[in-house]
């Protein structure tokens, strides 16, 4: 009987023990979720640290514009003279780059203004300077310059950013 004593009182014992080291280990694993939570995800940098870093710039989406003759064609076609005194031909399809939505509308309204000045820009160009990389890169430079004088005269604001050749065929 003494024996038996001796194993009832070590069974509490063990119950006792098992409770403190699941208790134990709740704590550690709940203390351990919760301070991975607050570093990863709850907590927040200094002001300080916040307001030293420069505020990163808003990248603004392009928009293209279709720069179109009157009627709706889209492409321009001047005749233009070689070295040799033969006549020849361009066709060209120009778009306007910008960021802004007030200058794509002062582009679509004064887009008869801009037509007529790039159509004397094109058809006084020379036939064997186009032929190079550099010379389609000089005219599109002049168009460049001329939308942007026309659309800083009506608005105040020169933000066209390029003039694109999107096709251009010589015969």
């Amino acid at each position: 009987m003494a024996d038996q004593e001796q194993q009832d009182e070590a069974k509490p014992k063990s119950k006792k023990k098992l409770i403190i080291i699941i208790v134990l280990a709740l704590l550690l694993l709940g203390g351990g979720g919760g301070a991975a939570y607050y570093f990863l995800f709850a907590s927040k940098p200094p002001a300080e640290e916040t307001a030293a870093e420069p505020a990163k710039p808003v990248k603004v989406r392009a928009l293209y514009v279709k720069i179109r003759m009157p009627g709706d064609k889209p492409s321009f076609v001047v005749s233009l003279t070689d070295s040799n005194g033969r006549q020849r031909f361009m066709q060209l399809f120009v778009e306007a780059k910008t960021r802004d939505q007030a200058i794509v509308d002062a582009l679509s309204l004064h887009m008869p203004l801009i037509c007529d000045r790039l159509n004397f820009i094109f058809s006084s160009a020379d036939f064997t300077d186009l032929q190079t990389n550099e010379g389609k890169l000089a005219l599109q430079q002049k168009a460049l310059e001329a939308v942007k004088e026309i659309i800083t005269k009506e608005t105040g604001k020169s933000d066209v950013e390029a003039i694109l050749f999107t096709n251009l065929v010589m015969q």
